[in-house]
């Protein structure tokens, strides 16, 4: 199994990358691990306590629940996939039976800050693009998809998400294999990138 790790500050365009490497894949020799599904339960708190939570800090995410999917995957065995609320900011009782594949990608902003995590990836990308881009792209997306207004995001972005973009994401750039600037906007970079997948697939698959 080859394990490519997808990580970038929020709004670089990580989600975008793995859709246009994932479109040039055979659809049952891929899969996708979204960081985000692996955020912490926090049903035991409060609604208004859970939404001021740090979203932005590794502490955030159970890491140990993501290693040791990736590492049974790799072993061949199947997962149970967990679902997460940004609505609620809760763990969903849902799961999702995810069977070994050929190519396993793990996509989010903090992968790369796990050393562990770190350690079971073949191939590490980091997404770069401009701050400005990447707050057009967080007021857009948390606006419409997690029912925040532009006040919410606004205050949010200046207190967990730069700081932490810095202090934690930022400097895991230093992992990386390939950098992607520009994100999802970069067709060359995500062109070589499918190519040493399916170069995978075709001798090592």
């Amino acid at each position: 199994m080859l394990v490519v790790g997808i990580a970038g500050g929020t709004g670089s365009g990580k989600t975008t990358v793995v859709r246009k490497i994932v479109e040039t894949l055979p659809e049952n020799r891929v899969v996708v691990l979204p960081q985000d599904n692996y955020y912490r339960d926090n049903s035991h708190l409060p609604l208004t306590e859970r939404q001021q939570l740090n979203f932005d800090h590794p502490a955030s995410i159970e890491f140990e629940l993501l290693v040791n999917h990736v590492l049974q995957l790799k072993n061949g065995q199947p997962i149970n996939m967990p679902f997460y609320s940004y609505l609620t900011c809760t763990r969903l009782q849902d799961t999702m039976l995810i069977n070994p594949t050929d190519v396993l990608i793990i996509e989010g902003i903090l992968v790369m800050t796990d050393a562990h995590l770190r350690a079971t990836m073949d191939i590490k990308v980091y997404v770069d693009a401009d701050a400005d881009d990447r707050l057009m792209r967080c007021i857009h997306r948390d606006i419409l998809e997690r029912g925040r207004n532009m006040k919410q995001v606004l205050d949010r972005y200046e207190k967990t998400v730069k700081p932490m973009h810095e202090q934690f994401i930022e400097p895991t750039k230093k992992y990386a294999d390939i950098i992607v600037p520009q994100g999802g906007n970069n067709q060359v970079a995500i062109n070589v990138i499918a190519s040493m997948i399916r170069m995978h697939l075709h001798y090592g698959g």
